[in-house]
């Protein structure tokens, strides 16, 4: 680990880094995988998060209708307003759909930070909330809670990241026996650029690795300054459910901005991205939660940006640089002139999730069905 100090000109530190004369000659090649993973490859469970379908305000019901639809082996239900009950003989019953479409669920929640802004007020006090989620998650036979620590605005507040994270893991540990006796990990997501990967495997491990591993967000990734398959190496051996989404990452005059984007449309290098997600994820489903409205600048060429980053990885930013050299600018979502806002939403969110599964599997060859 190497502390950037914060006088530093960013520029002479790309230089320090060797990126002024290219990135490439340390980074190596890809791999070449044996047959027992690209058999893996085949093998890799395709669903979607109801999150990328929000604008239609569907019900669990109607979500697992639609997931049917598509062939899809799992449905991440990624909040719990998303159900009409949380009831057990409700949930009984939608289980019994999903069952019949042959569906896998996967719940989740939001934040879980008692000191972040994230932290939703009628999910107060986390630790209760979290309990709810893992009665919620059994009863559906959910493997997994998803919850986030909250945003990049936690890297800011006093104590930065590091303190949010002693915050969460003090909140986790105050369920740990409930989740172990419901057989459920919690599920913690690189979210919104609040933890880099090996940041939130510092409080995988100080929480407890029996019931505690990782949402791995691809996405997420380039928000904290993490090409992709970067985050995938440090975060793939701790992930048991996924966020998964292109970003078109290319540079500017102050540094690079990330546009999320559907499946194939950004640039990573899916093909080596799910050959190694193979290796690593055995049994851990490609959850596809689609959102290309929303994008980040990173001005990371302005020695302002960096207060909230006081420790950088030097090959692991590295990495990142590279990866916004091979981008080219994609235009965000703009509603077309004269249609309706909402209409224009739904039909653009719809688009983009049908296009990334074809995508997953006519290229990748994702999904079990």
């Amino acid at each position: 680990m190497k502390t950037l100090p914060h006088q530093q000109n960013r520029r002479q530190f790309l230089k320090s880094v060797g990126l002024a004369a290219g990135t490439a000659a340390w980074m190596g090649s890809v791999p070449v995988l044996s047959q027992q993973a690209s058999a893996a490859v085949r093998k890799i469970p395709l669903g979607f998060d109801n999150f990328s379908l929000r604008s239609m305000g569907w019900k669990a019901g109607r979500f697992l209708e639609y997931a049917a639809g598509q062939k899809l082996d799992v449905m991440f239900f990624s909040d719990l307003d998303v159900f009409e009950s949380h009831e057990d003989g409700y949930l009984r019953e939608l289980k019994a759909r999903a069952d019949g479409f042959g569906l896998r669920i996967h719940v989740g929640t939001y934040s879980i930070c008692p000191t972040s802004k994230s932290l939703r007020k009628e999910h107060s006090p986390p630790e209760d909330h979290l309990r709810l989620a893992i009665r919620v998650a059994h009863g559906l036979g959910s493997p997994v809670v998803r919850c986030v620590l909250g945003n990049g605005e936690d890297r800011k507040v006093e104590g930065g990241i590091e303190r949010q994270i002693e915050n969460t893991v003090k909140v986790l540990k105050q369920v740990r026996s409930q989740a172990v006796d419901a057989g459920i990990k919690i599920a913690v997501e690189n979210h919104a650029g609040d933890m880099q990967a090996w940041e939130l495997v510092t409080l995988i491990d100080a929480a407890g690795r029996d019931y505690v591993g990782a949402t791995l967000d691809s996405g997420n990734a380039a928000w904290t300054l993490e090409d992709p398959l970067v985050n995938l190496e440090i975060l793939g051996p701790h992930a048991v459910t996924t966020g998964i989404r292109d970003t078109a990452v290319w540079e500017t005059p102050e540094g690079a901005h990330a546009q999320w984007a559907a499946m194939g449309e950004g640039n990573v290098n899916w093909k080596s991205y799910v050959q190694r997600f193979g290796e690593l994820c055995p049994g851990v489903p490609f959850v596809l939660e689609i959102i290309s409205e929303y994008g980040r600048s990173l001005p990371f060429l302005r020695d302002d940006f960096w207060a909230p980053f006081p420790r950088v990885r030097a090959r692991e930013f590295a990495r990142f640089v590279a990866f916004a050299r091979q981008g080219k600018p994609k235009a965000a979502f703009q509603v077309p002139a004269g249609q309706d806002r909402k209409a224009a939403e739904r039909e653009f969110a719809q688009s983009e999730l049908e296009r990334s599964l074809r995508f997953c599997r006519e290229a990748l060859g994702l999904g079990l069905k």
